[in-house]
């Protein structure tokens, strides 16, 4: 190919999205019902930037029940990652530590992206206050939903501006999404942004057990 390609990883506990996430770039495509991945699906998804081309070969791995294979054979040679985790699932955010540590013991110091999926439910169970995985290892935060299209695109577009040790790429196309499923409460939205700035300003808790 002319154009840069790149393994990106996507992690996370079952029910978190993964899979929608990718097929909605894929072929604008939201399923409704569950469907757990069995094994691993790697899809090419091209954007396209102010600097060209781009191509992220996208692993959707199945979570740790699902799993037929040692998952370190996932990771092995991944050049970034996403670790997604539900918003209206607090043991889904517990276990980004155990998917984080598996993932660095095959390919340490590469970009990641912690995204928490779901933005448009508005009964959340992770608050803002209680997301401060990504704030210990440097990471970005994004939090997204895939059934509004809200913030999709943002994952990929940090891992590009990383991987080309250039903050100031943009898309310049957006991909062909399927309209939106539901629409979210962007002024509530905007209010759990200024939580996780708040929350990004204080100082950070002594383990990551807050649940108030």
């Amino acid at each position: 190919m002319d154009y840069p390609s790149f393994k990106l990883v996507i992690v996370g506990d079952g029910g978190t999205g993964k899979t929608t996430f990718v097929k909605r770039h894929l072929n604008g495509e939201f399923k409704k019902t569950y469907e757990p991945t069995i094994g691993l699906e790697v899809h090419p998804l091209d954007f396209h930037t102010n600097c060209g081309k781009i191509r992220f070969y996208c692993w959707d791995t199945a979570s740790q029940e699902n799993s037929r294979i040692p998952r370190d054979i996932y990771y092995i040679r991944s050049q970034c990652a996403i670790i997604m985790f539900d918003l209206t699932a607090r043991l889904s955010y517990k276990n980004v530590p155990t998917w984080h540590r598996d993932l660095s013991r095959m390919c340490d110091n590469i970009p990641v992206v912690l995204c928490g999926n779901k933005v448009d439910v508005k009964k959340r169970q992770v608050k803002a206050k209680m997301v401060t995985f990504h704030r210990r290892k440097n990471y970005q935060y994004c939090e997204i939903s895939v059934k509004s299209n809200y913030n999709i695109e943002k994952p990929f577009l940090y891992v590009a501006r990383k991987l080309a040790g250039d903050m100031n790429i943009h898309f310049v196309e957006s991909p062909a999404l399927a309209p939106p499923e539901v629409q979210i409460d962007l002024a509530a939205q905007q209010q759990y942004e200024l939580e996780i700035a708040a929350a990004a300003a204080q100082p950070l808790p002594d383990d990551d057990d807050a649940t108030d």
